[in-house]
């Protein structure tokens, strides 16, 4: 159920990973959040399949303590409640990370309030973006936003 507090954001794949890997950190509070239906996620084919490609490698599996079992529910979570956003365009930014241009698609194409990494300066760091439609930021300070912006 969404709440009137809702906000969209995009989310790295770290930020998963973080998520279920500790219960103590902001990562597993945002998808928390996510649960409640305080915050929507956006998702696309190629980032749904990098989710699905890090959660399945056995050294995530291993290091986080879940089974594969345990990532399918994660993965059918994130299909069920994720706002399905189709990229027409493939606009390259040309991040140093190839792999982080998707996340930022994802965050333009979908309306995203904010892309959650756990990496800014692979955003931020020698690249020509200027980007004021959506804010990158670390989990921690999104909830640091997210509650002054909703008095919790």
């Amino acid at each position: 159920m969404l709440s009137y507090f809702s906000v969209k954001v995009t989310i790295d794949t770290n930020i998963i990973y973080q998520a279920l890997y500790s219960s103590a950190g902001a990562s597993h509070a945002i998808l928390q959040m996510i649960r409640s239906g305080e915050v929507q996620i956006a998702i696309s084919v190629p980032v749904f399949e990098e989710y699905r490609d890090v959660l399945y490698r056995p050294k995530t599996i291993k290091e986080t303590g879940r089974s594969r079992e345990d990532m399918e529910k994660v993965l059918d979570f994130i299909a069920l409640v994720g706002v399905a956003t189709p990229i027409n365009y493939l606009w390259r930014q040309n991040l140093r990370d190839e792999a982080d241009n998707m996340f930022v698609e994802l965050a333009l194409a979908s309306g995203s309030e904010y892309l959650i990494t756990g990496n800014v300066r692979d955003y931020t760091v020698d690249n020509e973006l200027i980007l004021d439609s959506f804010s990158i930021t670390t989990p921690s300070d999104f909830l640091e936003a997210w509650r002054r912006r909703h008095g919790k």
